[in-house]
């Protein structure tokens, strides 16, 4: 039987760093399935996914807890994967603007009171080629119920773009 988990890592950002974690994997038998990780302000965060023989899972979140002596914390929890999802769609979301402060918790109280989640989200801040000033870039991909439709979202969206100052493009994404 597999057992399956998530984990979240955080540590200052050294090489071998992503070795070290893949090597600790590994060594229980532990496959490394998928990963979102990145450098941010001098640490190295991500998320990733493993599946492993299940006697080995207690073996192995032993071993995660003995990388902290290593500057890296683990957090790992049961993969639920295994649960049958209800019948869903995809949305992605482009926003583009002026950096300023609260635009993510407007756009997500939006999301959140149509009840669409946000599966996936990135954002930077860049100066703009000509002025200088800071452009706030996000790109989020939602998952909406099967029966739901994305117009709705977007009218409430452009209804908050005007006092947050961005652009948004809302398109339909693969399931």
């Amino acid at each position: 039987m597999q057992a399956s988990l998530v984990m979240t890592i955080i540590g200052r950002d050294r090489p071998g760093l992503v070795g070290q974690l893949s090597a600790v994997i590994a060594d229980h038998g532990g496959n490394w399935r998928e990963s979102r990780m990145a450098h941010l302000g001098g640490q190295f965060a991500g998320i990733l996914r493993v599946q492993l023989p299940a006697e080995n899972e207690a073996k192995l979140l032993a071993a995660l807890r003995n990388l902290e002596t290593h500057g890296l914390s683990v957090r790992a929890e049961s993969d639920s994967a295994g649960n049958a999802p209800a019948p869903h769609q995809h949305g992605i979301i482009e926003v583009v603007g002026h950096d300023r402060p609260g635009i993510i918790r407007q756009i997500s109280q939006v999301l959140a009171a149509q009840h669409f989640n946000v599966e996936e989200l990135t954002s930077t801040c860049e100066s703009a080629p000509m002025s200088g000033e800071m452009l706030f870039h996000a790109t989020a991909r939602i998952q909406l119920p099967a029966d739901s439709a994305l117009a709705p979202l977007r009218q409430a969206l452009e209804q908050i773009a005007a006092d947050l100052m961005v652009d948004i493009n809302i398109t339909p994404g693969h399931s």
